[in-house]
Protein backbone atom coordinates (compact mmCIF):
# COMPACT_ATOMS: atom_id res chain seq x y z
CA UNK A 1 0.00 0.00 0.00
CA UNK A 2 2.61 2.47 1.08
CA UNK A 3 4.95 1.83 -1.53
CA UNK A 4 2.01 1.99 -4.25
CA UNK A 5 0.85 5.68 -2.64
CA UNK A 6 4.79 6.75 -3.09
CA UNK A 7 4.21 5.56 -6.71
CA UNK A 8 0.98 7.62 -7.36
CA UNK A 9 2.82 10.99 -5.53
CA UNK A 10 1.95 10.70 -2.15
CA UNK A 11 4.72 11.87 0.05
CA UNK A 12 2.88 10.33 3.27
CA UNK A 13 1.09 7.71 3.91
CA UNK A 14 -0.23 5.73 7.36
CA UNK A 15 -2.95 3.38 8.11
CA UNK A 16 -4.53 3.13 11.32
CA UNK A 17 -8.24 0.96 11.94
CA UNK A 18 -11.51 3.12 11.23
CA UNK A 19 -12.80 3.41 14.88
CA UNK A 20 -14.67 6.42 16.48
CA UNK A 21 -11.92 9.83 17.53
CA UNK A 22 -14.59 10.49 20.31
CA UNK A 23 -12.22 13.15 21.77
CA UNK A 24 -11.44 14.96 18.50
CA UNK A 25 -15.43 14.89 17.72
CA UNK A 26 -15.98 16.46 21.14
CA UNK A 27 -13.54 19.03 20.59
CA UNK A 28 -15.50 20.11 16.91
CA UNK A 29 -18.57 19.90 18.99
CA UNK A 30 -17.20 22.57 20.92
CA UNK A 31 -15.62 24.47 18.61
CA UNK A 32 -19.44 24.74 16.59
CA UNK A 33 -20.47 25.95 20.14
CA UNK A 34 -18.47 28.87 20.10
CA UNK A 35 -19.52 29.73 16.15
CA UNK A 36 -15.81 29.91 15.43
CA UNK A 37 -16.85 28.41 12.08
CA UNK A 38 -18.66 32.04 11.03
CA UNK A 39 -21.16 31.14 7.72
CA UNK A 40 -19.92 27.71 6.90
CA UNK A 41 -23.06 26.21 8.29
CA UNK A 42 -22.20 22.61 6.40
CA UNK A 43 -19.81 22.07 9.34
CA UNK A 44 -22.70 21.84 11.78
CA UNK A 45 -24.28 18.88 9.52
CA UNK A 46 -24.08 15.20 10.27
CA UNK A 47 -20.84 15.79 12.95
CA UNK A 48 -20.83 11.89 14.05
CA UNK A 49 -19.96 11.54 11.40
CA UNK A 50 -17.03 13.28 10.62
CA UNK A 51 -15.68 11.71 13.70
CA UNK A 52 -16.72 7.73 12.81
CA UNK A 53 -15.53 6.73 9.69
CA UNK A 54 -17.94 3.62 9.88
CA UNK A 55 -21.08 5.69 9.28
CA UNK A 56 -19.61 7.13 6.10
CA UNK A 57 -18.64 3.49 5.00
CA UNK A 58 -20.51 0.61 6.40
CA UNK A 59 -18.11 -1.85 7.91
CA UNK A 60 -15.29 0.34 7.60
CA UNK A 61 -12.15 -1.61 9.33
CA UNK A 62 -9.03 0.59 7.84
CA UNK A 63 -8.64 4.23 7.23
CA UNK A 64 -5.35 5.21 5.00
CA UNK A 65 -4.48 8.77 5.39
CA UNK A 66 -1.87 10.38 2.82
CA UNK A 67 -0.33 13.85 2.18
CA UNK A 68 1.11 15.17 -0.72
CA UNK A 69 3.26 17.78 -1.09
CA UNK A 70 2.27 20.85 -3.24
CA UNK A 71 5.17 23.46 -2.05
CA UNK A 72 6.34 25.28 -5.52
CA UNK A 73 9.46 27.67 -5.00
CA UNK A 74 8.12 30.81 -6.30
CA UNK A 75 7.07 33.97 -4.38
CA UNK A 76 4.70 36.53 -4.55
CA UNK A 77 5.33 39.66 -6.36
CA UNK A 78 5.95 42.99 -3.70
CA UNK A 79 3.30 44.71 -6.06
CA UNK A 80 0.68 47.33 -4.67
CA UNK A 81 -1.44 47.00 -7.73
CA UNK A 82 -1.43 43.23 -7.62
CA UNK A 83 -3.07 40.85 -5.38
CA UNK A 84 -1.35 37.83 -3.55
CA UNK A 85 -3.02 34.29 -3.83
CA UNK A 86 -2.69 31.76 -1.04
CA UNK A 87 -0.39 29.13 -2.49
CA UNK A 88 -2.54 26.64 -2.17
CA UNK A 89 -4.15 27.66 -5.50
CA UNK A 90 -1.77 28.39 -7.41
CA UNK A 91 -2.12 25.34 -9.67
CA UNK A 92 -5.21 23.37 -10.30
CA UNK A 93 -7.75 22.42 -8.05
CA UNK A 94 -6.24 19.93 -5.52
CA UNK A 95 -9.62 18.11 -5.22
CA UNK A 96 -8.92 17.08 -8.77
CA UNK A 97 -5.52 15.80 -8.68
CA UNK A 98 -5.40 14.04 -5.02
CA UNK A 99 -8.59 12.77 -5.98
CA UNK A 100 -7.59 10.96 -9.16
CA UNK A 101 -4.67 9.83 -7.46
CA UNK A 102 -6.82 8.01 -4.18
CA UNK A 103 -9.22 6.26 -7.01
CA UNK A 104 -6.10 4.99 -8.76
CA UNK A 105 -5.01 3.24 -5.38
CA UNK A 106 -8.47 1.89 -4.45
CA UNK A 107 -8.71 0.88 -8.05
CA UNK A 108 -5.28 -1.00 -7.22
CA UNK A 109 -6.61 -2.41 -3.74
CA UNK A 110 -9.82 -3.58 -5.36
CA UNK A 111 -7.43 -5.30 -7.76
CA UNK A 112 -5.34 -6.52 -4.88
CA UNK A 113 -8.10 -7.75 -2.90
CA UNK A 114 -11.15 -9.01 -4.73
CA UNK A 115 -14.36 -7.98 -2.68
CA UNK A 116 -12.77 -4.78 -1.29
CA UNK A 117 -15.09 -2.05 -0.79
CA UNK A 118 -14.25 1.48 0.51
CA UNK A 119 -14.19 5.51 -0.26
CA UNK A 120 -11.56 7.98 -1.49
CA UNK A 121 -12.23 11.32 0.35
CA UNK A 122 -10.47 15.03 -0.21
CA UNK A 123 -11.85 17.73 1.98
CA UNK A 124 -15.46 16.86 0.85
CA UNK A 125 -16.88 13.72 2.96
CA UNK A 126 -17.73 14.74 6.18
CA UNK A 127 -14.24 13.62 7.73
CA UNK A 128 -11.72 14.78 10.53
CA UNK A 129 -8.79 14.80 7.95
CA UNK A 130 -6.16 16.62 9.97
CA UNK A 131 -7.42 14.44 12.80
CA UNK A 132 -6.96 10.96 10.81
CA UNK A 133 -3.22 12.48 9.41
CA UNK A 134 -2.08 12.83 12.93
CA UNK A 135 -3.23 9.62 14.24
CA UNK A 136 -1.96 7.86 11.31
CA UNK A 137 1.44 9.23 12.28
CA UNK A 138 1.68 11.71 9.39
CA UNK A 139 2.27 14.72 11.55
CA UNK A 140 1.11 16.80 14.52
CA UNK A 141 -1.50 19.77 13.97
CA UNK A 142 0.08 23.37 14.55
CA UNK A 143 -0.85 25.77 16.72
CA UNK A 144 -2.44 27.70 13.50
CA UNK A 145 -4.37 24.74 13.14
CA UNK A 146 -2.89 23.27 9.78
CA UNK A 147 -0.94 19.43 9.63
CA UNK A 148 2.83 19.83 10.00
CA UNK A 149 5.22 17.12 8.35
CA UNK A 150 8.89 16.90 9.99
CA UNK A 151 9.85 16.42 6.06
CA UNK A 152 7.76 18.67 4.17
CA UNK A 153 6.40 21.03 6.77
CA UNK A 154 2.67 22.01 6.08
CA UNK A 155 2.57 22.41 2.55
CA UNK A 156 0.64 19.25 2.32
CA UNK A 157 -2.57 18.43 1.07
CA UNK A 158 -4.63 15.71 2.56
CA UNK A 159 -7.04 12.50 1.45
CA UNK A 160 -8.02 9.27 2.86
CA UNK A 161 -9.51 5.99 2.09
CA UNK A 162 -11.72 4.46 4.06
CA UNK A 163 -11.78 0.67 3.59
CA UNK A 164 -13.71 -2.06 4.40
CA UNK A 165 -10.64 -4.77 5.35
CA UNK A 166 -8.27 -5.03 8.01
CA UNK A 167 -4.95 -3.83 6.70
CA UNK A 168 -1.35 -3.84 8.60
CA UNK A 169 -1.47 -1.27 11.42
CA UNK A 170 0.90 1.68 11.98
CA UNK A 171 1.12 2.17 15.78
CA UNK A 172 2.75 6.22 16.04
CA UNK A 173 3.54 7.87 19.22
CA UNK A 174 1.12 11.25 19.71
CA UNK A 175 3.90 13.60 18.16
CA UNK A 176 3.89 17.49 19.06
CA UNK A 177 6.51 19.68 18.37
CA UNK A 178 5.58 23.24 18.24
CA UNK A 179 6.97 23.39 21.66
CA UNK A 180 6.91 27.22 23.14
CA UNK A 181 6.68 28.59 19.65
CA UNK A 182 4.25 31.46 18.68
CA UNK A 183 5.12 32.52 15.79
CA UNK A 184 1.97 31.81 13.73
CA UNK A 185 -0.41 33.43 16.47
CA UNK A 186 2.05 36.67 16.86
CA UNK A 187 2.12 37.16 12.82
CA UNK A 188 -1.49 37.06 12.43
CA UNK A 189 -2.34 40.53 11.49
CA UNK A 190 -6.41 40.05 12.28
CA UNK A 191 -5.87 37.86 15.91
CA UNK A 192 -7.68 34.64 14.05
CA UNK A 193 -5.62 32.38 15.86
CA UNK A 194 -7.54 32.94 19.37
CA UNK A 195 -5.41 30.19 21.40
CA UNK A 196 -3.03 28.00 20.62
CA UNK A 197 -4.69 25.37 18.20
CA UNK A 198 -8.00 27.50 17.78
CA UNK A 199 -9.06 29.66 15.18
CA UNK A 200 -11.94 31.97 14.72
CA UNK A 201 -13.00 31.64 10.85
CA UNK A 202 -14.70 34.90 11.54
CA UNK A 203 -11.44 36.82 12.00
CA UNK A 204 -9.68 34.88 9.47
CA UNK A 205 -8.55 36.63 6.52
CA UNK A 206 -9.09 33.30 3.99
CA UNK A 207 -12.14 32.60 5.39
CA UNK A 208 -13.40 36.03 4.85
CA UNK A 209 -11.64 35.91 0.90
CA UNK A 210 -13.01 32.93 0.26
CA UNK A 211 -15.73 32.02 1.98
CA UNK A 212 -17.92 34.87 3.41
CA UNK A 213 -20.21 36.17 0.83
CA UNK A 214 -21.05 39.35 2.36
CA UNK A 215 -20.71 42.30 0.17
CA UNK A 216 -18.27 44.19 2.36
CA UNK A 217 -15.28 42.61 3.92
CA UNK A 218 -15.46 42.96 8.14
CA UNK A 219 -13.54 46.27 8.89
CA UNK A 220 -11.00 44.32 11.14
CA UNK A 221 -9.92 41.61 7.98
CA UNK A 222 -10.15 44.97 5.07
CA UNK A 223 -7.63 47.42 7.32
CA UNK A 224 -5.20 43.96 7.82
CA UNK A 225 -5.56 42.00 4.01
CA UNK A 226 -1.33 42.63 3.84
CA UNK A 227 -2.15 42.20 0.11
CA UNK A 228 -4.05 39.44 0.31
CA UNK A 229 -6.77 38.79 -2.08
CA UNK A 230 -7.21 34.84 -2.46
CA UNK A 231 -6.70 33.07 1.06
CA UNK A 232 -3.60 33.98 3.11
CA UNK A 233 -0.77 32.13 4.02
CA UNK A 234 1.14 34.26 6.90
CA UNK A 235 0.96 31.84 9.33
CA UNK A 236 2.29 28.87 7.28
CA UNK A 237 5.01 31.60 6.19
CA UNK A 238 6.08 32.35 9.13
CA UNK A 239 6.43 28.45 10.52
CA UNK A 240 9.80 27.31 11.25
CA UNK A 241 8.92 24.26 10.32
CA UNK A 242 8.34 24.92 7.08
CA UNK A 243 12.35 25.98 6.27
CA UNK A 244 11.91 21.76 5.23
CA UNK A 245 10.06 22.69 2.79
CA UNK A 246 11.01 20.91 -0.59
CA UNK A 247 9.17 21.27 -4.28
CA UNK A 248 6.79 18.92 -5.52
CA UNK A 249 7.18 16.65 -8.04
CA UNK A 250 3.64 17.43 -9.19
CA UNK A 251 3.95 19.64 -11.94
CA UNK A 252 0.38 20.76 -12.11
CA UNK A 253 0.68 22.55 -8.74
CA UNK A 254 3.01 24.79 -10.27
CA UNK A 255 1.64 28.69 -10.42
CA UNK A 256 -1.28 28.97 -13.23
CA UNK A 257 0.45 31.41 -16.16
CA UNK A 258 3.76 31.63 -13.72
CA UNK A 259 0.99 34.27 -11.83
CA UNK A 260 0.93 34.32 -7.98
CA UNK A 261 -0.59 37.42 -7.42
CA UNK A 262 -3.66 38.94 -9.60
CA UNK A 263 -3.75 42.63 -11.31
CA UNK A 264 -5.85 43.94 -9.37
CA UNK A 265 -7.52 46.33 -12.31
CA UNK A 266 -7.46 43.35 -14.68
CA UNK A 267 -10.29 42.07 -11.57
CA UNK A 268 -12.01 44.52 -11.50
CA UNK A 269 -12.73 44.91 -14.80
CA UNK A 270 -13.15 40.71 -15.43
CA UNK A 271 -16.11 39.74 -17.10
CA UNK A 272 -18.13 36.00 -16.10
CA UNK A 273 -16.82 34.27 -18.84
CA UNK A 274 -13.23 35.60 -18.99
CA UNK A 275 -13.87 34.65 -15.05
CA UNK A 276 -15.32 30.94 -15.94
CA UNK A 277 -12.25 30.07 -18.43
CA UNK A 278 -9.09 31.68 -16.27
CA UNK A 279 -10.43 29.50 -13.01
CA UNK A 280 -11.72 26.64 -15.02
CA UNK A 281 -10.43 23.58 -12.81
CA UNK A 282 -8.69 25.84 -10.49
CA UNK A 283 -9.43 26.27 -6.51
CA UNK A 284 -10.02 29.82 -6.72
CA UNK A 285 -13.54 29.44 -8.45
CA UNK A 286 -14.77 29.04 -4.70
CA UNK A 287 -15.09 32.64 -4.16
CA UNK A 288 -17.03 33.49 -7.20
CA UNK A 289 -16.15 36.04 -9.23
CA UNK A 290 -18.10 38.64 -7.07
CA UNK A 291 -16.25 38.02 -3.92
CA UNK A 292 -13.22 38.37 -5.81
CA UNK A 293 -13.99 41.51 -7.21
CA UNK A 294 -15.11 42.39 -3.27
CA UNK A 295 -11.84 41.58 -2.63
CA UNK A 296 -10.07 43.62 -5.13
CA UNK A 297 -12.18 46.38 -4.28
CA UNK A 298 -10.95 46.34 -0.68
CA UNK A 299 -7.26 45.88 -1.46
CA UNK A 300 -7.17 49.13 -3.92
CA UNK A 301 -9.54 51.19 -1.64
CA UNK A 302 -6.79 50.59 1.43
CA UNK A 303 -3.75 50.87 -1.36
CA UNK A 304 -5.48 54.63 -1.97
CA UNK A 305 -5.81 55.45 1.53
CA UNK A 306 -2.51 54.19 2.59
CA UNK A 307 -0.88 56.42 -0.40
CA UNK A 308 -3.00 59.57 1.08
CA UNK A 309 -2.30 59.42 4.31
CA UNK A 310 1.25 58.87 3.59
CA UNK A 311 1.51 61.84 1.56
CA UNK A 312 -0.31 63.87 4.14
CA UNK A 313 2.60 62.83 6.48
CA UNK A 314 5.08 63.82 3.94
CA UNK A 315 3.16 67.43 4.04
CA UNK A 316 3.19 67.82 8.07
Amino acid sequence: MKRKAAELGFCRVGIVPAEDLAAEGEALRKWLALGHHGEMRWMEREPEKRSDPRLIVPGARSVVALAMNYFTPHRHELNPDAGKISRYAWGDDYHDVLRERLNMLLDWVRAEVPGASGKASVDTAPILEKAWAARAGLGWIGKHSNLITKDHGSWVFLGELILDIELDYDRPEPEEHCGTCTACLDACPTGAIVQPYVVDSRQCISYATIELRDEKLPGDIAANLNGWLYGCDICQDVCPWNRFEKPTGETRFEPRGDETSLSLEQVAEMEHEEYVERFRRSAMKRTKLTGLKRNAEELRRTSIEGATSSADSDKL
